[in-house]
């Protein structure tokens, strides 16, 4: 358990290490799901405004 911990410590820097992992990790997952958000709500508005001219 104790070389665990001294991963997790990286000589007392283990914050600056696994909060820049976590911020890059929460980027990249933005980078993903923005897009298909915004497709998805492309699509949407798509499909009503020809729904719209239908009628």
């Amino acid at each position: 358990m104790s070389s665990l911990n001294e991963m997790l410590d990286m000589g007392g820097h283990g914050i600056y290490v696994w909060s820049s992992y976590a911020i890059t990790l929460v980027v990249l997952a933005l980078n993903v799901v923005q897009p298909w958000l915004a497709r998805r709500r492309l699509v949407n508005e798509e499909a009503r405004r020809r729904r719209r001219e239908v009628m």
